[in-house]
């Protein structure tokens, strides 16, 4: 090979050499031929490291990392590569002092930095030293905590190949990093530098306590904290370096006015550049030049929603209310368009011209869907109706959007409690609900009826054939998600009317009916959807385990082989039925269920399979579900007995009112989780229709299998049927959609500056506890369990779930836990409801539980308190 493969100027690079030269050589690169102040160098290729390490590695396959790294740093590099980098070396200069660092083929990436994870050596002098200093850099492609990283963000090892850079090394006066947005909070119109005197390597290592300032866009100085810089990293002559007491002292910065407004100047230049907040590694010389000798993506921050009109914005992020952490589908999101335009339209008065589109206030980003909630903000009503309304979903959110009331930003414009009543009682008659609320009080059997009457309509509509050609099938698909809305109205004011009855008797009742024993009135609510649900499934699992066949299968066999062999039909035949039996009723439910985008249970019973397994290792009859719930229907007879004797012994009158209220609050509330399976119902019909139709596009050769659909908007679909290749779009939908499905964070508030506003005051623990919202009374000690993902969760009887938040594809596990810790939601969230149902003590809102709280870990969850020790 020419020495050209094997070395690289930088000046010969720009952002497409990535595969050739690693990410760190490549951004290098771009920005010496943008203009920008970078040290010259040259890069070794990934071609001169797979020239080494193919063979290597080859030899050591299957071995643990340290023995492929210690293959490497011993291998015997080919004369072409020594001789290229010599002759490279040499054109910077006599025996240069030059930094040599590791630039990885997955490295500084949009979604991935890489950063710190291969090694990087300073100061290094003479050729052989810089050829001993390229070796150790590929070796540090296998430490462990590379490889660990690889593995979390789901690079293949061998996929990735590893350049080195070779620079000249600044004679740095002080040196740091700089962010173009803060990476704690989010805001994209503050810098931030940490800076301290030498080189930035005390920074970047975390030796030092240096200087961090933070600089708005007006260039005023916002915080400067001094640190005591007490060390410093200084180069050796002949090469290394060494940490040398600081001489400045903590009281004074190391940086002038004038550097900091040239640092904040440089790195808004950079963002510019690359159209993307950046990390920058900087380093100011002895004559006040600034260097740049790196800048790369700042991973860790959220992408922000479509930018919307009028100054500063406040969005929500819905689906993380409605206890979704994964990305919802581009499918799934173009549906929710689709709902929400029907929504603005019927509820607010707001056309929408084209709801394939979807209302204004709707947004996505990263895969999650956000609304607008800024006019809210702006007007008196909205911010006393909006928050409360979260307080039901969202605890945690609420807290952070009263947190934004006092920011002049978003000062009330109008009043309009006036013209919100009007537009409200016009959408209560229009829908009928006061009457329907008052028939439910007075006949909660009638009202029942009568939700069913429209849930006959919805099965019959899911259940419906495709028929016609493509085109009407998806303007099928677009009618029935119109239809989805106006359903809500018709079902959700009798539980409203139960959640009424209930709040009346904690009025009447006053101290006499705390939120413990207001828990336990609700606990085995009848007519839930949702519990019986669960407890078929139990029924289920009862049956299989007196069949001997079924059973080995459930104990021996891993549920996606189950899964294999049931649509197979080749399952025991006792499992088979009765997988079937139970699917026919609840196979349009699935984890995530309201993302059009996700497999129902009838196409993927792995989940539930899963799950009775985990049912069949409950031995102690008295955990039985059904056993549970039967004592808490009991339990909600006596709170309710107990309740009324202490309001009769202060008032004579009030005690029948609560008698009524709270019996009838039970006949009612379990309604409360109808509206969503309807809804789910017709997302599941819609889902099937597009399923035809990407059956139909992947013959034409248009997508390449019939899910690539659910990555397509339906506009897209669209254009795909007008013959529109969107093969490579689906390619690029599903990496995006992989990659955020590890992102672990997601803020619930968002802020249009890219703020979190959370993230300014983080809750943390108190007193040695973590703090939630209380959800379900009670309070248990008992093992930890954290789940990410309940599909092929393992959770033993009675061990304590703890999830980013649960909808009702979660609930089965509910049956054998033995308390429920959630990191979203709030009282009336889905997972406390059915918590208090089955009487399990729960909290919701605890920031970063899943983080906080490990496996195995000893919990005590107090559910009236809210607080979780460990």
């Amino acid at each position: 090979m020419a020495i050209e493969e094997f070395v690289v100027e930088l000046r010969d690079l720009d952002a497409h050499a990535l595969p050739r030269v690693g990410g760190k050589a490549a951004n290098l690169g771009e920005l010496v031929n943008a203009g920008f102040p970078v040290p010259p160098g040259f890069a070794v290729t990934t071609a001169a490291y797979a020239q080494v390490a193919d063979d290597v590695l080859d030899a050591v396959e299957g071995t643990d990392p340290e023995r492929a790294g210690k293959a490497l740093r011993e291998a015997a590099v080919p004369v072409a590569i020594t001789d290229a980098v010599r002759q490279a070396y040499a054109g910077l200069g006599e025996d240069v002092p030059v930094a040599v660092r590791s630039s990885a083929t997955a490295e500084d990436l949009p979604w991935a930095s890489f950063a710190g994870q291969q090694d990087t050596f300073l100061n290094v002098v003479g050729s052989e030293s810089v050829l001993d200093a390229v070796r150790r850099c590929w070796a540090s492609l296998w430490t462990d905590r590379a490889v660990s990283y690889r593995a979390t963000q789901g690079i293949g090892h061998r996929d990735v190949h590893l350049a080195v850079v070779v620079q000249r090394m600044v004679d740095a006066q002080v040196a740091g990093v700089l962010f173009t947005a803060d990476p704690v909070t989010g805001t994209r119109t503050r810098t931030v530098i940490d800076a301290s005197p030498g080189l930035g390597e005390a920074v970047v290592s975390g030796a030092v306590n240096p200087d961090h300032l933070v600089v708005d866009d007006g260039g005023v100085v916002v915080e400067r904290r001094l640190g005591d810089k007490a060390v410093q990293v200084r180069p050796l002559p002949g090469g290394g370096t060494e940490q040398v007491p600081a001489t400045g002292g903590p009281g004074r910065s190391c940086l002038t006015d004038a550097q900091v407004a040239a640092l904040v100047a440089l790195g808004r230049m950079v963002e510019a550049h690359y159209g993307s907040p950046q990390d920058i590694e900087w380093a100011i010389d002895a004559g006040g030049t600034p260097w740049l000798t790196q800048s790369r993506p700042i991973t860790t921050l959220h992408p922000l929603p479509e930018p919307s009109p009028g100054g500063l914005r406040v969005y929500i992020c819905a689906t993380l209310a409605q206890g979704l952490t994964r990305p919802v589908t581009p499918m799934g999101l173009s549906g929710f368009r689709v709902i929400a335009a029907t929504a603005s339209e019927l509820a607010f008065g707001v056309p929408v011209p084209d709801p394939v589109a979807g209302p204004p206030a709707f947004r996505t980003a990263g895969g999650r869907a956000f609304v607008d909630v800024t006019a809210a903000l702006r007007t008196d009503v909205g911010r006393a109706v909006v928050p409360r309304i979260l307080d039901i979903m969202e605890s945690r959110s609420a807290a952070v959007f009263r947190s934004l009331l006092d920011d002049p930003r978003l000062a009330v414009e109008r009043p309009s409690r006036a013209r919100f009543a009007r537009r409200l009682a016009g959408v209560l008659i229009r829908f009928r609900v006061p009457a329907q609320v008052a028939r439910a009080l007075a006949r909660p059997a009638a009202a029942r009826r009568r939700v069913e009457r429209i849930g006959d309509r919805v099965r019959a509509l899911a259940a419906s054939t495709p028929q016609g050609s493509a085109a009407q099938r998806l303007d099928r698909v677009v009618r029935v998600l119109g239809q989805a809305f106006p359903v809500m109205p018709g079902v959700f004011p009798a539980a409203a009317a139960g959640l009424v009855l209930l709040a009346a008797a904690r009025r009447l009742a006053g101290a006499d009916l705390d939120d413990a024993a207001a828990d336990d009135v609700l606990r085995s609510l009848p007519h839930n959807g949702t519990t019986e649900m669960d407890l078929r499934l139990w029924t289920l699992a009862r049956t299989l385990r007196g069949d001997c066949a079924a059973a080995a299968a459930l104990r021996d066999t891993a549920p996606t082989e189950l899964a294999r062999r049931y649509r197979d039909a080749a399952l025991p035949p006792a499992l088979q039925s009765g997988l079937a039996a139970f699917l026919l009723r609840y196979g349009h439910r699935a984890v995530a269920e309201i993302d059009m985008g996700m497999p129902r249970w009838s196409e993927d019973p792995t989940h539930i399979l899963g799950v009775l397994a985990n049912y069949l290792r409950l031995d102690d009859p008295a955990l039985a579900p059904d056993a549970v719930f039967a004592r808490g229907a009991l339990a909600a007879d006596a709170a309710i007995a107990a309740a009324v004797e202490r309001v009769r012994r202060r008032s004579w009158w009030r005690a029948p009112a609560v008698r009524f209220a709270l019996r009838r609050a039970r006949r009612l509330a379990g309604l409360r989780e109808t509206p969503k399976d309807y809804l789910v119902r017709l997302i599941t019909h819609a889902r099937t229709q597009l399923a035809a139709i990407g059956g139909e596009l992947t013959s034409r050769g248009l997508l390449a299998a019939p899910g690539d659909v659910f990555f397509l908007d339906l506009a897209e679909v669209r254009t795909a049927l007008a013959g529109t290749d969107h093969r490579a779009t689906v390619v690029a939908r599903r990496a995006e959609y992989d990659r955020e499905l590890r992102r672990r964070h997601v803020p619930r508030v968002l802020l249009s500056d890219g703020t979190e506003p959370e993230a300014v005051a983080r809750p943390g623990a108190v007193e040695g506890a973590l703090v939630g919202t209380p959800a379900s009374a009670g309070t248990v000690t008992a093992p930890a369990r954290v789940v990410l993902d309940p599909v092929g969760a393992h959770l033993e009887p009675g061990e304590i779930l703890v999830a980013p938040s649960t909808d009702p594809g979660w609930t089965p596990l509910f049956l054998t836990a033995g308390g429920l810790v959630m990191e979203m939601g709030g009282p009336n969230s889905h997972g406390a409801v059915v918590a208090r149902e089955y009487g399990i003590p729960a909290v919701v809102g605890v920031a970063d539980a899943t983080d906080r709280i490990t496996t195995g870990q000893e919990v005590t969850l107090d559910g009236a308190a809210g607080t979780v020790r460990v």
